[in-house]
């Protein structure tokens, strides 16, 4: 059932506040107490105001990085699974994640010899390298994008690349593998504000396509062929929705690892309150996205204090149950 775009708006709009919540709060959790007073106090100067400086320089960019890949991986979930026409796509789903992963990979344990890449830059190289294969396997042996075709590539290119992490990590170090392993079970732990201002361009490219991308997918849900008599143009549209996800999900994964079932879950959720228009679900997911990993991470900064979990580690256990659930609802 889809409710009208106005009677789902206020959906939309607790899941944006939701959102903000998770922000705000996210900061001041954590196995360090620190009080909000102190944190925006005048009094002491910022040098000598260590609540102050947790606060902006590694809790605050902790957070807003968990709502920049939560909100993109779960936004980007959407427009596989409208692409894909398959309710259990994740962003993961084409070889990007696989690909965007190797890029760290290599950086991580080459980087030494390469002092100018750095694991956000190479692991942007790995996901578009991952992009322009799928792409070109897909237009093969049609003039459009073969949406079986991408599906089989990702497939086959998710384990091809799985392939080469595991013979770079065989290569490495005991650092660089305890390194690698962190950062491919999903990790936030940045600091300062470069790995987010570095994706964000890429995100926002991706996010305004979104939008347009949200009435061709509601007409494509009735077919390629019902929606190109009603004059959406199928080629540029699933090209489009390809590159544009993808893009959006190589940048999550670059800021914040592989991290997983945000992009399954999330859509679910908001699809099972405002229904299958596009125009909801989009901004639904991406605000729910944003809100459910900044709480993610903060019970993973908790939940074994001071030991730190990966918030990989969190969202697996709470979306592993939710996609067995879903394979069986859907079977």
């Amino acid at each position: 059932m889809t409710l009208p775009l106005r009677r789902g708006l206020p959906a939309v709009a607790m899941c944006f506040l939701a959102m903000i919540a998770a922000i705000l709060a996210a900061p001041f959790i954590g196995s360090t107490t620190i009080h909000f007073g102190r944190v925006f106090s005048t009094a002491v100067p910022f040098a000598d105001n260590i609540d102050a400086q947790i606060f902006f320089i590694a809790r605050l960019p902790r957070a807003l990085a968990a709502a920049l890949v939560g909100g993109t991986l779960a936004a980007a979930g959407v427009i596989f699974q409208g692409l894909l026409r398959n309710p259990l796509a994740t962003p993961y789903t084409l070889g990007v994640s696989t690909g965007s992963a190797l890029g760290a990979m290599l950086a991580i344990t080459f980087g030494a010899s390469l002092p100018f890449v750095g694991i956000t830059s190479a692991s942007l190289a790995g996901s578009l390298l991952a992009v322009l294969i799928v792409y070109f396997l897909a237009r093969a042996r049609h003039a459009g994008l073969s949406t079986t075709v991408l599906l089989l590539a990702g497939v086959t290119l998710n384990a091809f690349f799985s392939a080469l992490i595991l013979f770079v990590e065989y290569l490495s170090d005991f650092a660089q593998t305890f390194r690698a392993i962190r950062w491919l079970m999903g990790n936030l732990d940045v600091v300062g504000y470069s790995s987010i201002l570095g994706a964000l361009p890429f995100v926002v490219f991706a996010f305004a396509v979104f939008a347009w991308l949200a009435r061709p997918l509601n007409l494509l849900s009735l077919g390629a062929d019902a929606a190109g008599t009603r004059g959406v143009n199928v080629r540029s549209v699933h090209r489009w929705a390809f590159f544009s996800a993808s893009i959006a999900t190589g940048a999550a994964v670059a800021v914040g690892g592989p991290i997983g079932f945000v992009g399954i879950i999330v859509p679910h959720l908001v699809r099972l309150v405002v229904g299958s228009d596009h125009r909801l679900v989009l901004p639904g997911s991406a605000f729910l996205g944003a809100g459910f990993l900044v709480a993610c991470d903060a019970l993973a900064r908790i939940v074994l204090a001071p030991l730190e979990l990966p918030v990989g580690v969190i969202t697996a256990i709470i979306g592993g149950p939710f996609f067995l659930w879903m394979l069986i609802r859907k079977r």
